[in-house]
C-alpha cells in the first residue's frame, strides 16, 4: 500500500492499494473517530459495495446510513443535493460526523458539496472507485454541481478529511470507464512528467497500475499544494478541459463520457499549439496515438463555432476570454490567456 499526504488548507492522507474498502472503517476511526456516517452512492456502484463499507464502518462502532441516488451525469443536479440534505439531516449527521463518496466522479463530486454546504462545512472521506476518480477527481477539493448551461458551474472547494483509493475495485470496471480515467492520467503526464507519458505510450499499465495512480495524484498534489483555488499553476490540470467541458454540454450530458471528451480536448489543444508554432510539433500526434491505444476517441463534428460559443459558458473563462492550457511538449504546459473572439479562429485546424 502506499500514502501520499496532501498538504493543504486541510492535511489529509490519500492511501492506495488492494482491500481499501474492508479497511474503510479501520483507518476512517484511526483519523476521524466518527459516531455516524452516510455513505453517498449510486445505483451502479452502491449494489456492489456500499454493503461492504457499511459493514466496514458498523464494525469499528459507527452508525452508518447509505443514500443511493440513479447513475449518470444527469443526476449531478441541486435537486439531488437537497435529496442528500434530508438523509443526513434523518441520520442526525453533525459536525463531527462525515459523509462518506463511494463512486466515481460524480457521487465525489456531489457527495463533497453536500458536505460542504451541509451545517456550513462537515468532513468528508472519498472512496472512489472508478480510475477517473483515483487518478483525478478524489483529490483537491473541487466539489460540485451542473447547472443546464453550463458544467459544475455551482461548487465549492471543501477537502476531503481522506482518500481511499482500492486499486482492487478497478478489476470489475467495464472497458470504456477504464479508458474514461485513462484520459485523466494521460492528461498528468502531458502537463508534467514525460517520462510517465512514455510509460502510458510503450508499456501496459496493468503492469504498473497502482505506480500510475500514485503518480497521478502525486501530480495533483503537488500542483494543488501550490495554488490550492486555482489562481495559477492549478489551471494547467485543465488541459484539454475547455474544449472536453464544451463537447459535454454540447452533448447534453449524455452519450460521452468526461475523458472521452477530454481525449478529444487534449488533441484539438495541441493541434492548436502546433499551429500557433507554440508546441512542438508531433505532439499532437503522439496524444492521438495513445489516446487511441486506450479506445478513445479523438475528433468531433462539431464546428469550431459550437466548440467556442459552448465553450464561453465554461466556469474558468474570465471577463474577456479562457486561459488555455497548451503544452510547449509532453510535460511542459502553460497558460495561454485567449480572447473569446479569437478562440474560434484559434481552435480552426
Amino acid at each position: 500500500m502506499k500514502t501520499l499526504t496532501v498538504h493543504t488548507s486541510k492535511e489529509y492522507d490519500v492511501l492506495i492499494g488492494k482491500g481499501l474498502l474492508d479497511r474503510a472503517g479501520d483507518e476512517v476511526q484511526k483519523r476521524l473517530h466518527p459516531a455516524k456516517a452516510v455513505i453517498v452512492t449510486d445505483s451502479n456502484v452502491g449494489p456492489l459495495y456500499a454493503a461492504a463499507v457499511k459493514r466496514s464502518l458498523q464494525t469499528r462502532g459507527i452508525q452508518a446510513a447509505v443514500f443511493t441516488f440513479p447513475a449518470g451525469e444527469a443526476q449531478k443536479r441541486l435537486s439531488t443535493i437537497s435529496e442528500m440534505y434530508e438523509v443526513f439531516a434523518a441520520a442526525g449527521l453533525t459536525r463531527g460526523d462525515l459523509a462518506v463518496a463511494l463512486g466515481g466522479g460524480v457521487t465525489g463530486d456531489m457527495c463533497g458539496f453536500a458536505s460542504a454546504t451541509y451545517l456550513r462545512g462537515i468532513p468528508f472521506v472519498q472512496i472512489p472507485t472508478s480510475l477517473l476518480a483515483q487518478v483525478d477527481s478524489s483529490v483537491g477539493g473541487k466539489t460540485g454541481v451542473d447547472l443546464e448551461v453550463g458544467k459544475n458551474l455551482v461548487g465549492a472547494f471543501w477537502q476531503p478529511s481522506l482518500v481511499l483509493c482500492d486499486t482492487g475495485v478497478l478489476s470489475t470496471l467495464p472497458g470504456r470507464y477504464f479508458s474514461d480515467g485513462m484520459a485523466e492520467a494521460i492528461k498528468a503526464g502531458c502537463i508534467k512528467d514525460k517520462d510517465l507519458f512514455a510509460r502510458m505510450e510503450t508499456e501496459d499499465v496493468h503492469d504498473f497500475l497502482e505506480d500510475m495512480i500514485a503518480r497521478c495524484i502525486d501530480i495533483k498534489r503537488q500542483v494543488v499544494e501550490n495554488d490550492e483555488k486555482e489562481q495559477g499553476e492549478r489551471m494547467l490540470l485543465n488541459f484539454g478541459h475547455t474544449l472536453g467541458h464544451a463537447i459535454e454540454r454540447l452533448y447534453h450530458y449524455e452519450g460521452i463520457a468526461h475523458g472521452e471528451a477530454v481525449a478529444i480536448g487534449m488533441v484539438r489543444a495541441a493541434l492548436a499549439g502546433e499551429k500557433a508554432g507554440l508546441t512542438q510539433p508531433g505532439t499532437a500526434a503522439r496524444i492521438q496515438k495513445v489516446a487511441e491505444k486506450f479506445s478513445l476517441p479523438t475528433e468531433t463534428d462539431f464546428s469550431c463555432e459550437e466548440l467556442a460559443k459552448a465553450a464561453f459558458t465554461d466556469k474558468k473563462r474570465s471577463a474577456n476570454g479562457v486561459n488555455f492550457v497548451l503544452l510547449h511538449a509532453i510535460g511542459d504546459s502553460f497558460i495561454r490567456p485567449t480572447l473569446l473572439n479569437e478562440l474560434e479562429s484559434f481552435i480552426e485546424i
